[in-house]
């Protein structure tokens, strides 16, 4: 019995996106953003050598069409990346008005997003009295620190040794509809840090503001301080059944890899598996060994846009889309006759462009196990209604398969 692997590679856009000039990094609009594109163009030019060197090397990526797939949704051609397809191949453009997480992925699980998302001015302070006094309130804290649009890692850089001091959390936001607290896992406490966030993430929820974060720490002044792996995201319930309702109330297995559990709220997931992405990885690779007949396993690997993406990190970028399609081929090859993998991406984060937001782009529909053909332009809500028709489920969103 047919399985399906939808796997989301976060931010990994291709340009192109018609509605990019309607978007901004600061004052500088989306036009012409292309993160697949541009990074393997600086690779070919010798400006991503750190820890890597030379042309962008994807070879399975390519293979099943991602070159191909770039020139279909922008037009221009990634340097190194022109094999001739074998596998399905096309370009998927939004509809929903955000360049966000949970736009991205509602909408590739079939359900675009209904409403405008509220965002938190880049000012100082970025959030309204009222907020900032029920944050510190619920934390039992006599304020909060940070209150401000910033870098997660440089924020902590810069106020943790405050945080330590105080006790207080420390919040921000940045162009995406979050609310995000940080704080040290053993002075504040992980435990009341996530309770904090469940506390009063209805509120902002009711604001429509797509998710607030725990963004847990550790670490010391004198030393430094990380972030940990136990990120936890509260995110707003999509307003309709998606792919993974679909499937499960169908009477198969869904698993999720990643953030895919925080993103849906748990909705429709019966197996949850989380790590960082090397972690991610081993899990994707033992559920295509022992994922049951029937199943959707659903994955999303975010480090491309959250270590690499958002710090403008060409190099660290290519070395990271290297290492994943080192680590495909492996599990390309494991995949049984009847399966199939489908690899997307949620929107762009171009780490050539200005600013450290998100980037409006098409993004690439790839997939193994249909044949070598060309998909053409499709919608994001395609990607789930492909996905229910091989699994035989009946598609309940607006999506068309392009199977």
């Amino acid at each position: 019995m047919a399985r399906a692997f939808l796997v989301v590679m976060d931010s990994v856009g291709i340009g192109g996106a018609p509605d990019a000039g309607r978007y901004y990094n600061g004052t500088v609009p989306d036009t012409g953003a292309n993160t697949v594109a541009h990074i393997a163009q600086a690779c070919m030019a010798g400006r991503a050598e750190r820890g890597r060197s030379g042309a962008l090397k994807v070879p399975h990526l390519d293979q099943l069409g991602l070159g191909a797939a770039v020139r279909l949704a922008s037009g221009f051609a990634a340097p190194g990346l022109g094999m001739t397809p074998a596998g399905a191949w096309g370009a998927a453009t939004e509809v929903s008005r955000g360049k966000d997480t949970p736009s991205g992925h509602w909408e590739l699980a079939g359900v675009p997003v209904p409403w405008d998302w509220h965002f938190f001015p880049d000012d100082l302070p970025a959030f309204p009295d009222t907020l900032a006094r029920t944050v510190a309130q619920a934390a039992g804290t006599g304020g909060i620190l940070g209150n401000c649009h910033a870098s997660g890692t440089r924020i902590i850089a810069e106020l943790g040794p405050e945080h330590l001091r105080t006790g207080w959390p420390i919040c921000y936001t940045s162009a995406d509809s979050v609310f995000q607290i940080a704080a040290h896992e053993e002075h504040f406490g992980l435990d009341r840090l996530l309770t904090l966030c469940a506390e009063i993430a209805p509120r902002l929820h009711a604001q429509k503001v797509g998710r607030v974060i725990a963004r847990p720490f550790i670490g010391r002044a004198d030393t430094g301080f990380i972030r940990t792996s136990n990120r936890k995201d509260y995110a707003i319930t999509p307003p309709a059944p998606v792919l993974t309702n679909w499937v499960q109330d169908a009477g198969h297995r869904v698993y999720a890899v990643g953030k895919i559990g925080d993103i849906f709220s748990m909705q429709g997931i019966d197996d949850l598996r989380k790590g960082d992405d090397s972690e991610l990885m081993g899990h994707l690779s033992d559920l295509v060994d022992d994922a049951e007949d029937g199943s959707l396993t659903f994955a999303n690997f975010v480090e491309f846009d959250s270590r690499f993406g958002h710090r403008r990190d060409i190099s660290g970028y290519a070395a990271a889309l290297e290492w994943f399609d080192v680590g495909l081929g492996r599990i390309l090859a494991r995949l049984r006759p009847d399966d199939i993998m489908v690899l997307t991406a949620d929107h762009g984060n171009d780490p050539s462009w200005t600013g450290t937001d998100h980037t409006r782009e098409r993004v690439p529909v790839l997939v193994s196990g249909r044949g070598a053909r060309s998909l053409g332009h499709v919608g994001f809500v395609d990607v789930a209604a492909s996905v229910a028709d091989h699994l035989g489920v009946p598609p309940r969103g607006p999506g068309m398969s392009f199977f």
